[in-house]
């Protein structure tokens, strides 16, 4: 249990302004925010502390600011370690989730309010652990996205909108850490200290341009859209397999996988820190049978390998009696690598070489990246598989049904729909048999591919 006392402190001397280190190139330079306006908080641990933060909360007024740190690449998970609330007549609050069941009781004092979250998909998750989801959501990184911004991390949007600097030295700090140390806890109060101004900032320049409704439409479909399932074969996702040709292999390393990620989670601890993809993949190419030869394998090495090492080598060893193999390959309803389009469907890619460029276009004219105008997964399947009949009914429709927003379909739609009735034609290959220098569509579909 955390040692500092479950009390909001209020005798911490008042923030002050340091001049930066780096001046930035135009303008004088920026000053850095090193100290909340209310002084550094203690942490709530005790349910007593933790009632009179929903009550201090539930009386505050306007927005509240929200984040989350987690222990990623420490930790077995995703789930926050301290969360931090900010709301006007309330000040800041630290909670430590650990002591507690949930924090069902900070989400029902927020009840009817706006959270203020910067890459809210990021800490939705976690903070649904706790009991806790927003009634109304504005996502400052996506808010700046949407404005055009060409930076959109947090300190990045605070210097240009709001005119001083934030430090980010611990974001990627051991949150399970305790007690935690002063600094880490000064850095997590600022990073919702101006939450509220920064949201203030973004909603006049997307009102200035239009954008806010949209804006506005983007935020509910985060709030409103269900947490991402649990992966299918989600050792599949373990990076280096693609080196593997021997369904053998890939079972040494499911086994292998499924072994370290039971072990992760009994002990907490990230399952790289037990050994790494990458050492899964060299084991699953040797196939070692005996404890030297796996700890002459690359990535076994140290004192935990060694103490480990039948663990692993009882998972290749089953990998070897193993009857029912995983396939090499699962079936996908995706649509192939763009770059094999011309052969396979010229003219799908005729379609996805005249769509995209406008499509991207239009991004440029509305000053939005082009993710955000259109996901490109969707326009690769529509243009894939386009509806039968295609007008701008049918278009709509099917993105529509992909997942794609109104106002994108407002957008985009009619866009792709004259593309797909009136596609330019690929690029004549030359007469060597070969495929001429790449241009035009052709180009397109590579850039799509590196996008995807």
């Amino acid at each position: 249990m955390s040692s500092q006392t479950s009390e909001q402190a209020g005798n911490i001397p008042a923030p002050e302004t340091l001049p930066p280190n780096e001046f930035p190139e135009n303008g004088p330079p920026l000053a850095v925010l090193t100290d909340p306006r209310d002084g550094v908080p203690l942490v709530i641990d005790t349910l007593p502390g933790l009632e009179r933060a929903a009550a201090a909360l539930a009386a505050g007024t306007g927005p509240a600011g929200v984040d989350a740190e987690r222990a990623s690449g420490f930790r077995y998970g995703q789930r926050a370690f301290l969360v931090q609330i900010r709301r006007e007549g309330a000040g800041t609050w630290l909670i430590d989730p650990e002591p507690f069941r949930d924090l069902k009781i900070l989400d029902d004092a927020l009840e009817g309010v706006e959270w203020i979250l910067h890459a809210a998909s990021q800490d939705l998750p976690c903070l649904s652990e706790l009991g806790m989801w927003p009634d109304k959501l504005f996502d400052t990184e996506l808010a700046a996205r949407l404005a055009g911004l060409p930076r959109v991390g947090l300190a990045a949007v605070i210097e240009s909108q709001l005119g001083f600097s934030l430090a980010k030295e611990h974001s990627a700090a051991d949150w399970s850490k305790r007690p935690l140390p002063e600094p880490w806890l000064r850095y997590a109060a600022l990073d919702v200290e101006v939450l509220t101004e920064l949201r203030d900032k973004l909603v006049e320049r997307l009102a200035e341009s239009g954008k806010l409704a949209l804006a506005e439409e983007e935020f509910e479909h985060i709030r409103t859209s269900p947490l991402a399932e649990p992966k299918t074969d989600p050792w599949r996702r373990t990076s280096g397999l693609h080196q593997l040709r021997d369904r053998r292999q890939l079972e040494a390393v499911r086994q292998m996988w499924l072994e370290r990620e039971d072990l992760a989670q009994r002990r907490d601890v990230a399952p790289g820190r037990l050994i790494p993809d990458s050492a899964i993949v060299a084991a699953a190419k040797a196939m070692p049978s005996t404890v030297p030869q796996l700890l002459s394998t690359k990535g076994f090495n140290g004192r935990a390998a060694q103490k480990e090492a039948p663990r692993w080598i009882k998972s290749i060893n089953d990998a070897r009696k193993a009857t029912d193999l995983p396939p090499l390959h699962v079936p996908s309803n995706a649509p192939p690598p763009p770059r094999i389009w011309a052969e396979k469907d010229p003219e799908a890619a005729a379609r996805l070489g005249t769509a995209r460029p406008r499509v991207a276009a239009q991004a440029e004219k509305l000053n939005l990246p082009l993710e955000n105008l259109l996901t490109p997964d969707f326009l690769r399947r529509i243009a894939w598989r386009p509806p039968a009949d295609i007008t701008l009914e049918t278009v709509s429709s099917a993105l529509a049904a992909l997942g794609a927003r109104q106002w994108q379909i407002e957008q985009v739609a009619a866009i792709i729909t004259v593309a797909f009735l009136d596609p330019d034609p690929l690029p004549a290959k030359n007469s060597g048999g070969g495929s001429g220098t790449a241009s035009g569509t052709e180009n397109i579909l590579r850039l799509d591919a590196s996008a995807g």
